[in-house]
C-alpha cells in the first residue's frame, strides 16, 4: 500500500491524512508481512515446540536425573565455547579491517548542490532536560540547511517536553512532530510516524542529546557513493562523553569502544548481519520503505532493522565518524535499558527464526550460527552466568558430590576452558580495544569489569522474564543525569 502524495508535510497535514500515517506506524509491518513483526511475540508454532521441547526435558529429568543434567551443562558448555571462538574470530577481523574513513576533504569535495536529501528523525519522550541540547548538535553539522529536515518527534501529551522544545526550537530547521498518543508507547512507533513526512532520500535518527560530529552527514553521503548498491545502511560509531562520571559509566564506555571500534568492523568485514546502534545509522529511504521501516512492537527495533536488512539481502558499513551520548551514569537505570536490549534480542531472534531456511540461504550457514550465537546466545549466556558462577561458588566452599557428577571429565575441562579462557578472552580483548584507542584513562574500569558482567547478568534476568509477562513493553531510560563538558570531545576515542 502506497502512501499519498500529501504525506511530506506535517504542518498542513490534516486529520485524515495523521490517522493514516499513525495506522502504517503501529499496523504497517505487521499487516505487509505479518511474519517479520513482533507484534505476537511467539507464534502458536514456536509456543509449541518451545513447550514440546520443555516438557521432554521435565521428563528426562524425572526419569533420568543426573544424565539430564550433565547433557545439559554439556550443551551449555558447548554453547560457550562456541561463542567464544566465534567472538575473538570477529575481534580478529575487526582489527584487521577498521571502518571505513571519509576524510574531511573527501566530505567536503562533493558539491551542495549533489548532496541527497536528509532527514534526521530525532524522537524524544519525557525528556526535557536534553531536548535543548539539538539546538546546538544539529546548527553544527555541516549540511546545506536547505537540504536538511529535523523532525523532533514528541508525544501529543507529553507536555513539558512539548513545552521545552518549544522555548527552544526557534529555528526553521527543526520542525516538531507530535505523534498521536497510542499503543504501543515506543521508539519505533515514533520512528515510523515521522518517516511518513520524511523528504528526505536518507534517513537517520540522534537522539536528543546526541552530539554527532559535525562531518558525519557528509561522510556517510560519500561513504554510500564509494559503496555498492547493495549496502542499504551506514552505521556511524558511538561514544560517551561522560567516561569519567563514575565505574559504570566506565564500564560502559569501554564496552562500546570494543562493540563498535572493533566488533562491528568485524561483522562488516564477514558481511555477517549487524545488530544496529539506537542512533547514528543512515538509512536508504528506499530500502527502508522495500524491508518496512521499524517494527513499532520490538523493544530494540534497531537491531531487528539491521537483521532485517541482512535477511533482505542488503548490507550494512561501519564508518570512523563518532556521536557522542551519554553512557548511564545510574545502576537502576542502566538495569532498566540493558534488561530491555536483552528482551529485544530474544524478540529479534524470535522473529527471524521464524523462517530458518530462506534466511539462511541469504546470509549463509556461517552468518546464520553467528546470528543464533548473537541474537539468542548473548542474553541467555549471560542469564547462565549467574547459574555457573553459583556452582563454582558452591565447588570452592565444599566441593559438594554432586557438582562432581554433573562435570564429568569430558565436561570439566572444556567447562574450565570456557571458565578461564574465556574470560582471559574478554579482558584481552577489551585491553587490546583500550590501547589501540590510546584510551589507558579506562585501565581500571577494564580491569574490574567482572563486576560489570554481574550487572549485565541480572539485567538479561530481568529482560528475559519481562519477555514472557511484557513482550512489548518499553521501559523508559532516563537522561540528562550528568552535565556535558563545555567541550564534549574531551571524553571522546577521537579527542
Amino acid at each position: 500500500m502506497s502512501a499519498p502524495a500529501w504525506r511530506r508535510d506535517p504542518d498542513t497535514a490534516c486529520e485524515e491524512e495523521r490517522r493514516y500515517a499513525l495506522d502504517r506506524a503501529i499496523n504497517g509491518l505487521r499487516e505487509d508481512d505479518p511474519v517479520a513483526s513482533a507484534s505476537v511475540a511467539v507464534l502458536g508454532w514456536q509456543k509449541a515446540l518451545l513447550c514440546g521441547l520443555l516438557l521432554i526435558v521435565i521428563g528426562c529429568a524425572i526419569w533420568q536425573p543426573m544424565p539430564t543434567a550433565v547433557m545439559l551443562i554439556g550443551l551449555c558448555t558447548a554453547g560457550y565455547l562456541l561463542t567464544m571462538f566465534d567472538r575473538v574470530l570477529i575481534f580478529r577481523q575487526g582489527l584487521a579491517a577498521s571502518a571505513i574513513e571519509v576524510t574531511d576533504d573527501e566530505a567536503r569535495a562533493i558539491p551542495d548542490d549533489e548532496l541527497p536529501r536528509y532527514t534526521i528523525l530525532v524522537p524524544a519522550y519525557n525528556e526535557p532536560e536534553v531536548v535543548g541540547d539539538l539546538i546546538g548538535a544539529m546548527a553544527a553539522l555541516e549540511y546545506p540547511s536547505e537540504k536538511l529536515q529535523v523532525l523532533l518527534l514528541l508525544e501529543e501529551d507529553d507536555d513539558v517536553t512539548i513545552a521545552a522544545a518549544k522555548d527552544c526550537a526557534r529555528s526553521d530547521a527543526i520542525t516538531i512532530v507530535l505523534v498521536p498518543a497510542a499503543d504501543p508507547r515506543t521508539k519505533p512507533k515514533a520512528c515510523n510516524y515521522g518517516l511518513h513526512f520524511a523528504s528526505g532520500d536518507i534517513i537517520t535518527i540522534y537522539d536528543a542529546e546526541d552530539l554527532p560530529e559535525s562531518l558525519q552527514l557528509r561522510r556517510v553521503v560519500a561513504a554510500f557513493r564509494s559503496l555498492p548498491d547493495t549496502v542499504a545502511c551506514v552505521q556511524a560509531k558511538l561514544a560517551y562523553h561522560n567516561g569519567h562520571q563514575n565505574i559504570l559509566t566506565g564500564w560502559f564506555t569501554a564496552e562500546y569502544g570494543l562493540w563498535f571500534g572493533y566488533l562491528l568492523p568485524g561483522f562488516m568485514r564477514t558481511s555477517s548481519p549487524i545488530p544496529l546502534g539506537g542512533t547514528s545509522n543512515h538509512l536508504r529511504r528506499d530500502v527502508l520503505d522495500r524491508i518496512g521501516a521499524w517494527d513499532p512492537f520490538n523493544v530494540t527495533e534497531d537491531a531487528d532493522l539491521g537483521l532485517r536488512i541482512a535477511a533482505s539481502g542488503y548490507h550494512t558499513a561501519v564508518i570512523d565518524s563518532h556521536t557522542l551520548e551519554e553512557a548511564n551514569s545510574d545502576g537502576i537505570n542502566w538495569i532498566r535499558q540493558r534488561s530491555r536490549w536483552y528482551k529485544g534480542y530474544l524478540q529479534t531472534w524470535l522473529v527471524q527464526i521464524r523462517r530458518p531456511v530462506r534466511l539462511c540461504r541469504t546470509i549463509g550457514f556461517r552468518n546464520f550460527l553467528r546470528f543464533n550465537l548473537v541474537l539468542a546466545g548473548t542474553p541467555i549466556i549471560a542469564v547462565l552466568n549467574l547459574l555457573f558462577w553459583l556452582i563454582t561458588l558452591l565447588w570452592f566452599l565444599g566441593q559438594p558430590a554432586v557438582v562432581e557428577d554433573v562435570f564429568p571429565m569430558f565436561i570439566y575441562f572444556p567447562a574450565l576452558i570456557a571458565l578461564v579462557l574465556g574470560n582471559a578472552a574478554t579482558l584481552y580483548m577489551n585491553l587490546i580495544a583500550l590501547r589501540e584507542d590510546d584510551r589507558s584513562d579506562l585501565l581500571v574500569p577494564a580491569l574490574t569489569v567482572p563486576v560489570f558482567w554481574l550487572m549485565m547478568s541480572i539485567a538479561a534476568t530481568k529482560g528475559v522474564y519481562q519477555m514472557i509477562r511484557q513482550p512489548s513493553y518499553w521501559e523508559k531510560t532516563f537522561h540528562g543525569l550528568t552535565t556535558k563538558p563545555a567541550e564534549a570531545q574531551a571524553d571522546s576515542p577521537v579527542a
